[in-house]
């Protein structure tokens, strides 16, 4: 369920002040932040943020397009390493299969 229209988006107060802060001085270094529930606003592009996915920071420069997406979805927070082949189970199966049969015949 969406956030009601009337409330308007919700963006940590802490992240809107140094945002403003960072936007008045000319140091660009990145804003770290564990708020992964806040909405990106239009004030946000062309900042760094480190946004904490549970393990580590990660670096995001938020675009125009990012608008609208809430910080979180940019820092994925789990790592997929993909399915393993065919190939590699039945190759798995099949050397089981024969080391069951050894022991068998041994005894």
């Amino acid at each position: 369920m969406s956030r009601s229209v009337w409330k308007g988006p919700f963006v940590d107060p802490s992240l809107i002040t140094k945002v403003e802060k960072q936007k008045k001085t000319t140091n660009m270094k990145p804003i770290k932040t564990w708020s992964r529930n806040s909405t990106i606003i239009p004030e946000f592009v062309g900042v760094s943020f480190l946004i904490h996915n549970g393990k580590k920071f990660i670096l995001i420069t938020i675009s125009e397009d990012m608008v609208g997406h809430k910080l979180g979805e940019f820092s994925p927070t789990r790592q997929f390493s993909g399915h393993t082949p065919a190939d590699k189970k039945a190759k798995q199966v099949a050397e089981t299969t024969q080391v069951n049969k050894g022991l068998n015949e041994k005894k």
